[in-house]
């Protein structure tokens, strides 16, 4: 293994990741539901934006599981891992289209938030690879909330 930190470290992020990997899975399904069901004046923006977030978020899954596994742990596969590491909510296929707009725009938050701080774990582990890839992620999620509130006015 090329990686320059101890074992125990590795095993603490891997670990650290397993709930930014339920929580990515959690909003891909979240924004899936978005683009499927979303109705009325906003239909073609939101429907538009969400389907290039959720194609972003596939590759992100993949991307997070491959880090996990490389840190040695397995990535959770289950759904029912995802419920119990996760805190996204299910979405509603009734709601309006703001209600589902402002869920994706919480759901964007919840994971920025819990990956902030891993940042800087990561890096005082001494391992930049998961530092890196977080970063990357932060600056989606806080990306796509942006976009989201701004379809919200």
């Amino acid at each position: 293994m090329t990686q320059t930190f101890a074992k125990t470290d590795q095993q603490k992020m891997a670990v650290a990741l397993k709930p930014v990997l339920a929580e990515t899975v959690q909003l891909y399904v979240l924004t899936q539901n978005v683009h499927w069901n979303v109705t009325g004046p906003l239909f073609q923006a939101v429907h538009t934006l969400t389907e290039a977030q959720y194609t972003e978020l596939a590759a992100a899954i993949d991307e997070i599981a491959e880090r996990i596994r490389t840190l040695g742990e397995k990535a959770p596969g289950r759904m029912s891992s995802y419920m119990k590491l996760g805190t996204i909510a299910e979405g509603d296929e009734e709601a309006s289209a703001g209600d589902m707009v402002q869920s994706l725009v919480d759901a964007n938050q919840i994971v920025a938030t819990r990956i902030r701080p891993l940042i800087g774990e990561a890096a005082e582990a001494g391992d930049e690879v998961t530092a890196g890839l977080l970063t990357d992620r932060l600056t989606v999620h806080e990306k796509a909330g942006w976009m989201l509130r701004a379809m919200l006015g």
